[in-house]
């Protein structure tokens, strides 16, 4: 999937840790190293367990990507899509904004994704600064980069031109009903700690079949 572009860094990263510990499934590993980014970048603490079981092949695999697209051509088609993707596997719309969150890190890449920049100016640092900036930024199409014709896809810029937002970012805040959860976020770090780590959770757990834990005690 396009998507996945850029994945190979942190898979070839981990392959040193599942060296040491051959015991625990890529799966396993690939999701817990998620949430230890999350925790170690000042995020909050996201419950987990073990239990993925890798598959022998991605034959089984769906066919077109789960995460949303960045951008389907107009605002609407964007907030429709993005809870088209998201409800289907279950999830509300706070659920999604909190999710959506996670642009507190990092930035995109024109040689991964096509698009430029960070979402912050802390990208290595989880916090509710995403939804800030949301509200608080004036953004306008970005139409230049380094002095010439910006040529990527529709993306958005902060009034200095260093921070980025996608079409799908600025969704939450023209659909009222996410913007509402948008302005929480914004002024309650603590509330989007907890949503985020609730959700993220969830996420990480869909389609898994925990194996049962059998008490130690037996009744005769």
């Amino acid at each position: 999937w396009g998507a996945n572009a850029g994945l190979d860094v942190p898979r070839k990263a981990l392959e040193a840790v599942k060296e040491k510990h051959p015991e625990i499934s890529y799966a396993d590993l690939y999701t817990l190293a998620g949430v230890v980014a999350v925790e170690e970048a000042g995020g909050p603490k996201v419950p987990f367990r073990l239990g993925r079981e890798d598959a022998d092949s991605g034959e089984t695999s769906p066919k077109e990507c789960g995460l949303p697209d960045a951008d389907k051509g107009s605002s609407q088609n964007t907030r429709s899509h993005i809870r088209d993707v998201f409800y289907r596997m279950g999830f509300n719309d706070r659920e999604i904004v909190a999710l959506l969150g996670a642009h507190a890190l990092g930035r995109c890449h024109t040689d991964r994704s096509g698009y430029w920049g960070p979402w912050t100016f802390a990208e290595n640092t989880f916090s509710n600064e995403y939804f800030r900036l949301l509200i608080e930024e004036r953004w306008s199409p970005k139409l230049s980069h380094n002095g010439k014709p910006w040529e990527g896809p529709d993306q958005y810029e902060d009034s200095t031109g260093k921070l980025m937002m996608l079409p799908s970012d600025m969704a939450l805040v023209q659909d009222p009903a996410f913007r509402k959860i948008v302005e929480i976020y914004a002024k309650d770090e603590d509330a989007f700690f907890k949503d985020f780590a609730s959700a993220f959770s969830k996420l990480l757990e869909l389609g898994v079949d925990f194996p049962s834990v059998k008490p130690w005690y037996k009744f005769w």
